[in-house]
């Protein structure tokens, strides 16, 4: 009992010492952390990053039991292990250093009730556009930008500019269309270009059934923080893909609550309250 006491008091005594930048510090840190595992969880690296945390638990118990031969191969392995991991990793680095140096201010110096309006007309259009499509069978992938840029993927296809509606989208992937094998960029509420080329997913454990359309929304979900809305040609089933994630074989009215919850700002913002107030009512009971 006195040494449980004497460490809680040697842990509260170090707390104490803690200042502002050590918490900022901590926090950074545990930021980076949750990223790392997140981008982990997403990819096919999973096993050997766990492979890496066993060797360092082996190099960490050799270390303690004095095992000199043993911890001294390790920690050389270790050495080189970290220039390979950067090689093995490299795809994944680059595609989050894309994401960062993608970002935009774009959404802080535009009108935001305007922007809300156009978004929203957007949304109501682009899910009526899918429903039909749907019916029909007819292939489609649009894409919503967010905070990351999407001018280079712009640049791949046939600059638009023009208001979203329903006959226009289905105009430009009706199956003659020279514009309806690429996809369409929407932008603050405009379709900015069509024809667009979008990257692949290097995701090995998606399902054998998803063609190339899905593979390239989930592609550009995996690479940026934009919405992805998917028509399949083969089924008609509606799918959205989120920071690489898809979500498949949706209502017209669960898109809609989807598109909104993640474009429209008041939305996001009533979502994050509510959960919120979830947690104080909680916290009360």
């Amino acid at each position: 009992m006195d040494s449980i006491i004497s460490v809680m008091s040697d842990g509260l005594r170090y707390l104490r010492t803690i200042g502002l930048t050590d918490a900022i510090d901590i926090l950074i840190i545990g930021f980076l952390i949750y990223k790392l595992l997140r981008m982990l969880n997403k990819t096919n690296t999973m096993r050997l990053a766990k492979g890496i945390g066993i060797l360092l638990i082996v190099l960490w118990v050799s270390s303690l039991l004095s095992l000199r031969m043993l911890n001294f191969l390790l920690a050389k392995a270790l050495e080189i292990g970290l220039i390979a991991v950067v090689i093995i990793f490299q795809p994944e680095l680059r595609r989050a250093l894309e994401k960062l140096g993608s970002s935009s201010w774009r959404g802080l110096i535009s009108g935001g009730e305007l922007q809300t309006l156009n978004i929203e007309s957007a949304i109501t259009q682009t899910v009526l556009a899918c429903s039909d499509m749907s019916k029909s069978r007819t292939g489609a992938i649009i894409v919503f930008e967010r905070s990351n840029s999407l001018d280079e993927v712009i640049r791949t296809g046939t600059v638009v500019n023009a208001d979203v509606t329903g006959e226009l989208l289905k105009n430009i992937f009706f199956v003659k269309a020279p514009l309806h094998d690429g996809a369409i960029i929407v932008r603050n509420g405009r379709i900015v270009a069509a024809g667009c080329m979008l990257p692949m997913s290097y995701n090995m454990n998606l399902s054998k059934e998803l063609g190339m359309r899905h593979r390239a929304g989930i592609g550009m979900s995996e690479q940026s923080d934009a919405v992805i809305v998917i028509v399949s040609e083969e089924t008609g089933a509606i799918s959205v893909a989120v920071e690489g994630m898809l979500k498949r074989h949706l209502s017209p009215e669960t898109v809609e609550t989807l598109l909104k919850k993640e474009l429209v700002p008041e939305m996001r913002e009533t979502t994050t309250s509510k959960i919120k107030d979830f947690f104080k009512v909680k916290d009360n009971v």
